[in-house]
């Protein structure tokens, strides 16, 4: 049944005194874009007649073929928490569609709901939970963003060592204000590090909602006069910012992934869905890890894997299997980081994980032991290979791995692949601090 109606949502508008509506998407790297309407243009939209200029979009289309129409999803429609100085906003997130009525291939959520389309004719439903880190900051004398902190708080510690429990306390309340279920919010491993659980949902949910709750973490880190940042590790030495992917498929109201018949609990289809992220998590990297800082969170030491591994324990595999069993048996994947496109890393992931499943692929043993102290040898006699090392590596694998081309289309695989080229080749040809710091007196 749907959420919402077009007569509830006009109604709604008229009663709580909306404003402003935000018709809201994506670009390909999943920048957050709008175009923010009155409501004397609702009608309108709910019409699907909301046209925009696409040419300036990250990855969308050339010059010549720039008009594009929004077609809002009335089931996203909500009212944010906050006021404007002119009263209520609420938002509606959007598909994008060409002038001839098809879907646009560079829209980011149409990739995921091929893929969740393809899992519905197999009889599946994919959930996803997602477990997403991220830093409060300081800002300068201008409201520019820092990495300072006067936080001197570590894993599960509270106020007055946690300066940011006021906020995320702020950022609970928005959420739940908004419909979100929180399951636990926490002070993460490094200073000024922290982590909001919220419970899963489908997966075109479970990514529109990890879009809206980045939203809601800026706007009340800006409240609080503080900065929220998903760059995956802003601080040398210290902890990054993960975004752990917790997988589950369900067939008639049933986990599929839960067994009782070996002592691990789970079932071929799970061992197999395992095997089919594993077979193609390398092509997947340069999605889910986006960014040339995503490789600097890919080291030993801070509980990030480094090799592609997976385990019913510890922390350090790519892949682990929470404790939880029978409905709430899940895959948990560790690597990607919070500034990937969800809607990307979904779609890839869970068709990979069919992939697996449809060639009943059977995944490497699970490894026990902390992988950080397996030496190079064992792990190459234990079939365990290593993820990129960097974002040209990721970029490499990406490209050789036609999966990854065949679930994203060709637009966006090649539009992306430019993005990411581009930003590899600055960044080899920028000089860092950390060069001058070691050889400019030394040369």
């Amino acid at each position: 049944m749907p959420k919402y109606t077009r007569e509830d949502i006009i109604r709604i508008v008229k009663e709580e005194d909306v404003k402003f509506i935000r018709l809201q998407f994506t670009d390909i790297l999943g920048t957050l874009k709008n175009v923010t309407i009155t409501p004397g243009q609702l009608e309108k939209a709910l019409n699907n007649q909301c046209m925009f200029d696409g040419s300036s979009i990250e990855g969308f289309v050339r010059i010549e073929e720039s008009d594009m129409y929004l077609h809002p999803d009335i089931n996203t429609f909500a009212l944010f928490p906050w006021y404007s100085q002119n009263g209520r906003i609420a938002r509606l997130i959007c598909d994008i569609y060409l002038p001839d009525g098809k879907p646009f291939e560079g829209d980011p959520r149409h990739v995921l709901k091929k893929q969740v389309e393809r899992a519905a004719r197999l009889g599946y439903t994919f959930n996803v939970g997602s477990e997403c880190e991220f830093f409060l900051f300081n800002t300068d004398e201008f409201g520019h963003p820092t990495t300072i902190t006067h936080d001197t708080a570590g894993y599960f510690d509270l106020g007055p060592a946690d300066m940011g429990e006021s906020c995320r306390r702020d950022i609970c309340l928005n959420l739940e204000e908004m419909g979100f279920e929180i399951e636990a919010s926490h002070h993460e491993v490094a200073f000024a590090q922290h982590e909001i659980d919220f419970k899963y949902s489908d997966a075109l949910s479970a990514a529109d909602d990890l879009i809206t709750f980045k939203l809601v973490v800026k706007t009340c880190a800006d409240a609080n006069g503080l900065c929220a940042t998903f760059m995956p590790k802003p601080i040398t030495g210290r902890a990054g910012s993960g975004l752990h992917i917790n997988m589950s498929l369900f067939r008639d109201g049933q986990n599929v992934f839960s067994s009782s018949e070996n002592k691990m609990g789970l079932s071929q289809e799970g061992l197999s869905f395992i095997a089919g992220v594993m077979k193609h998590i390398k092509g997947i990297c340069a999605i889910t890890n986006p960014l040339v800082n995503s490789y600097k969170r890919l080291v030993p030491g801070f509980e990030a894997p480094c090799c592609i591994a997976w385990t019913t324990g510890n922390r350090s595999a790519l892949i682990r299997i929470p404790e939880s069993r029978g409905p709430a048996t899940r895959i948990e994947l560790r690597s990607p980081d919070p500034a990937g496109n969800p809607y990307f890393s979904f779609a890839l992931l869970l068709a990979a994980g069919l992939d697996g499943i449809e060639n009943k692929l059977q995944p490497i043993p699970p490894v026990s032991a902390n992988i950080y102290g397996i030496s190079e040898e064992e792990r190459v006699t234990s079939g365990i290979d290593n993820l990129p090392a960097d974002l040209n590596e990721a970029i490499s694998e990406m490209k050789a791995d036609p999966f990854v081309r065949n679930v994203l289309g060709e637009h966006i695989f090649q539009k992306y692949l430019e993005a990411k080229e581009r930003e590899w080749k600055e960044y080899s040809a920028t000089v860092t601090e950390w060069e001058l710091n070691r050889y400019l007196s030394k040369f």
